[in-house]
């Protein structure tokens, strides 16, 4: 009869069949290498669905099973500080505060279920514990504050960063494990159908070799050759049988928590359409709000202005108040010099005696001036003369020296010629 190859071997080769690790295989890869310890419990205990309080046992076991893992020296595969908010159960609206101050937040990967994990741990009270399932979605509120949704929890959480590049590094690492979460997702579904196709290969398989094992031979090569292939094809269907019990009950198990993920999606789809009539009544809040800044901008402008025109008005009554006390002192220096005019008021008729006597030496004094006038004019009639009968002799003199130079020359020759005469003789 044909044998069979072991299960082992044909998950092997469905495992040699696969690509190269990607980068979310190599952080499931990374995380799987070391012994990591499980962290809380799911899906019936409501540690894993956050909806415990503080003090319930699934959380208390979720913490102590952290403190548990850092007392073994496992690390996580990510932390960082951020503060914790959760959304109000109540209302779907407001953020109410998880953790007074900072605290740490840190991937986990449990080995036990091959799923990831963040938790976060404020003293003795575990403040998230979130499995992190390929659908979820971590969103970017603003520029140091992030969400995600975690529908088994039936809750929304919310991180505020001290800076957006430790937002940015907590999104990029959120997309990560997200990747090796739907990874391994992959491969239990891949172990599940391989284990359902061996079952059903074992279930067609052993009538075929029974057939064989009969038909072959007479009853003494039956007895033979039959009874060592019996008692393996016995002890394969006895393994197969086992496995066909684990695979109906992983099948059981993954039809209660898909029931579980379907009520989980349908309680966070009425969440998420809460959300949405929120964010229409906070939009219709925040345009009222929009319309109430404008209109108090717009007499907070009015008030400026206003405010521009006392004050213009007050320069105006500076420079009036100013103007002001500069005509009071001009009014106490005209009157001043009104007093002084006053006084010199009082001297007048003695001015007007001394201008009188003045008066009269003047009259003196011009007609003397007349008198002396009159003796310039002779005098310089008299000097015109002079000038005349000086410039006539003047003429005469010229006349007479031009003479005399003609009788000198003329004696110069004369004198020449009896020189010249003497010396001929």
């Amino acid at each position: 009869s044909r044998r069979r190859r072991p299960p082992g071997s044909r998950q092997s080769r469905c495992s040699r069949r696969r690509g190269r690790p990607g980068n979310a295989q190599e952080l499931s890869a990374r995380a799987a290498g070391g012994r990591m310890c499980e962290v809380g419990t799911r899906p019936a205990p409501a540690g894993d669905r956050g909806e415990n309080p503080a003090g319930a046992p699934g959380l208390q076991a979720a913490g102590a099973a952290t403190d548990k893992c850092r007392d073994m020296g496992e690390q996580p595969i990510f932390t960082t500080r951020a503060h914790v908010f959760q959304i109000d159960p109540s209302t779907k609206k407001n953020w109410v505060p998880a953790s007074k101050q900072a605290v740490t937040v840190s991937y986990f990967y449990d080995s036990t279920r091959n799923s990831y994990r963040i938790i976060s741990v404020d003293g003795a009270k575990v403040i998230i514990n979130s499995t992190i399932t390929p659908n979820m979605t971590f969103t970017k509120t603003s520029q140091k504050f992030g969400q995600w949704a975690d529908s088994r929890a039936n809750t929304v959480f919310g991180l505020g960063f001290s800076s957006e590049q430790q937002l940015t590094k907590f999104a990029e690492k959120f997309q990560e494990v997200k990747e090796a979460a739907k990874l391994a997702r992959d491969r239990s579904q891949e172990k599940i159908e391989t284990s359902s196709n061996h079952s059903q290969e074992s279930g067609r398989e052993t009538p075929s070799s029974t057939r064989a094992s009969s038909v072959n031979g007479t009853d003494d090569e039956k007895a033979c050759h039959g009874g060592p292939a019996d008692a393996h094809l016995k002890s394969e269907n006895d393994k197969l049988k086992i496995a066909l019990a684990q695979s109906s009950s992983n099948v059981k198990k993954w039809e209660t928590e898909l029931q579980t993920l379907r009520e989980s999606n349908a309680r966070l789809t009425s969440a998420l359409q809460e959300s949405a009539a929120s964010v229409e009544h906070w939009k219709k809040q925040f345009s009222e709000c929009k319309e109430e800044n404008d209109q108090l901008r717009n007499k907070i402008e009015e008030l400026e202005e206003q405010c521009n025109e006392i004050n213009k008005e007050k320069e105006r009554n500076a420079q009036l108040n100013r103007r002001l006390q500069e005509l009071e002192s001009e009014l106490q220096d005209k009157e001043l010099e009104l007093e002084d005019l006053r006084k010199q008021g009082e001297i007048i008729p003695q001015l007007m005696t001394e201008c009188e006597s003045v008066s009269q030496k003047l009259q003196v004094a011009e007609k003397k001036n007349r008198d002396l006038e009159e003796k310039v004019r002779t005098l310089r009639t008299d000097v015109e003369e002079s000038k005349q009968r000086q410039n006539n002799l003047k003429t005469e003199l010229k006349n007479f020296l031009d003479v005399l130079d003609g009788k000198i020359d003329e004696l110069h020759d004369f004198r020449q010629g009896l020189s010249k005469l003497g010396v001929d003789n």
